[in-house]
């Protein structure tokens, strides 16, 4: 007797050069049991399959849903994709440890949690906004509590401990404060985390010397841990920047992920080549060197990253102290229309006030016309309404060199975005629409360019981002795997989602199984949730 015997599909395993096989897939207490004919066998539930891929269930193997997954446990964006795993704590920003009340995103810090019940964590009144939890043990407990629809392994963030331990200070840490910080990552990974990110682009990581990123790599080495990077530079300093990365790598022995990586501007388009030796000499030398990508060519962040440093070094605080100073706005807006940006590939993303958010999936150039102002004052004013909190997508990429990188074995697929919700408190911003598209994005574009074959283009979702984050029994159809499935038809399979309009879920996907659980079905979530923190 299984517990659900999916029948009649096309399996395809989630290994490199895997054969579809026409065969029925076995479940028994959240784990594949059988990958066989299984015409005669009992069960308490069926999903017939037939006409569809059956495959390992996706794994984002760049996430930022720490802390959504506390408020949207359905994850409807992520789910309806076929991901059943997101690879979270990504570019230096994670949801745990949770020390200061500073050390969210302003974005997370900004929403009302659930409390853990039983004791434990941070009593805050039920309509108070901020993280409820301290430490990773505290943040599984109300995970346990919540129950999200997927799994997450645990990435730290080195700004986020850095926040913990000195704020936004703009310099680099002392020898007592880098202790302090390893202190807490060693005590977060004890507690369930799997690995180190940074982000050293951004605030306050980017006052990092290497000898504290090293210093922390190897501690986190130490246990066994990984390290994922989004480098201090994707752009001019790009070979630079994967030069210190490389040399980290080596130094420490840690397995090691490049977080999306790029060639950001025209001017440094031609870098790819040289990137790319470099990344094979250090996979040949012996290193685990893996990288991620999203299928598009606009990132997505925070429009204050277009402000000078003296301007935002400091953080949030220092950033409106600046723009609300009527002499400093104006010399920050002078500066921003004397620097040469193209503001027409500026995308204005998610705004957080009523004025503000007829803007959203405008261009900025567009923006600032019909305001009748320079682009650089519309700029200062966006962010000043959304209180450093205004999100914006920035393109500059190429597409040419989007498809080599993919082309690259040891690269994945990953998102870069949290979940998303077309409705409720995670339906009232914009998102990118990677949040809803990125994986059927990735498969149209990779099968139907012919840049690999279907078989290759799951192994990237699936088995091999399992491999580069030490995912033992996931990411593969095979008995005694976990099962974190996906039932989906593979011409129907494509993202809905545009800029203008993101919160669209993809279609073509039937049915997403995690841990035995059906959390999706034909559209509609179950409400069975069965993720849980991945080791």
């Amino acid at each position: 007797m299984f517990d659900l015997i999916l029948t009649g599909g096309t399996v395809i395993d989630g290994t490199r050069g895997a054969r579809p096989v026409r065969a029925d897939v076995g479940v028994s207490c959240g784990r594949i049991t059988a990958v066989c004919d299984l015409g005669a066998a009992e069960a308490v539930e069926r999903i017939d399959a037939t006409g569809c891929l059956v495959t390992p269930g996706f794994i984002d193997a760049h996430s930022h849903s720490d802390t959504y997954l506390l408020l949207e446990p359905d994850a409807p964006s992520k789910v309806a994709q076929g991901i059943t795993t997101e690879v979270v704590g990504q570019c230096g920003g994670s949801g745990v440890p949770a020390l200061d009340d500073i050390c969210l995103a302003s974005d997370w810090a900004g929403m009302v949690y659930p409390q853990l019940t039983g004791g434990g964590g941070r009593r805050r009144p039920c309509d108070e906004p901020g993280p409820t939890w301290r430490t990773v043990a505290e943040y599984r407990a109300l995970w346990n509590q919540v129950r999200p629809a997927v799994n997450a392994k645990l990435y730290i963030g080195h700004n986020t401990l850095r926040k913990g331990v000195m704020g936004y200070a703009p310099r680099p840490a002392d020898a007592g404060e880098t202790a302090r910080m390893i202190r807490n990552l060693e005590q977060a990974l004890d507690e369930g985390a799997s690995g180190l990110s940074t982000g050293l682009v951004y605030q306050p990581g980017k006052f990092a010397l290497p000898g504290e990123v090293l210093a922390l790599a190897s501690a986190a080495a130490a246990r066994g841990a990984g390290y994922a990077t989004h480098m201090r530079s994707e752009g001019d300093g790009l070979l630079e920047a994967l030069d210190e990365v490389l040399d980290l790598a080596r130094a420490t022995g840690i397995r090691t992920q490049i977080s999306h990586l790029k060639t950001a501007h025209p001017r440094n388009w031609h870098k790819l080549d040289a990137a790319l030796e470099r990344i094979e000499r250090a996979r040949a030398s012996g290193l685990s060197v893996h990288a991620d990508r999203y299928p598009y060519t606009f990132g997505a962040t925070e429009l204050d990253m277009v402000l000078p440093g003296w301007a935002s070094d400091g953080g949030p605080a220092v950033i409106l102290r600046t723009l609300d100073d009527p002499e400093a706005r104006a010399r920050v807006v002078a500066e921003l229309d004397a620097a040469e940006t193209d503001w027409s590939g500026v995308i204005v993303g998610g705004c957080y006030s009523l004025s503000s958010q007829t803007y959203c999936g405008m261009s900025l150039a567009d923006a600032a016309r019909q305001r009748g102002e320079t682009p650089g004052a519309t700029a200062v004013w966006l962010i000043r309404e959304g209180r450093a909190k205004t999100g914006a997508f920035f393109g500059g990429m190429s597409e040419d060199n989007l498809r080599r990188i993919y082309r690259q074995p040891w690269v994945m697929v990953g998102s870069d975005a949290s979940l998303r919700a077309p409705h409720g408190v995670l339906g009232a911003d914009h998102p990118h629409p990677r949040a809803y598209g990125a994986m059927p994005r990735f498969f149209r574009m990779a099968v139907d360019e012919g840049l690999m074959d279907a078989a290759e283009a799951i192994h990237r979702m699936t088995g091999l981002a399992a491999e580069a984050f030490g995912l033992a029994d996931r990411g593969r159809v095979a008995t005694g795997w976990c099962a974190d499935l996906a039932v989906w038809d593979a011409t129907a399979f494509a993202s809905t989602a545009t800029y203008g309009a993101p919160h669209r879920f993809a279609s073509g996907m039937r049915q997403v199984i995690v841990n035995g659980a059906i959390t999706f079905d034909n559209g509609r979530f179950t409400g069975l949730r069965n993720g849980v923190i991945a080791g």
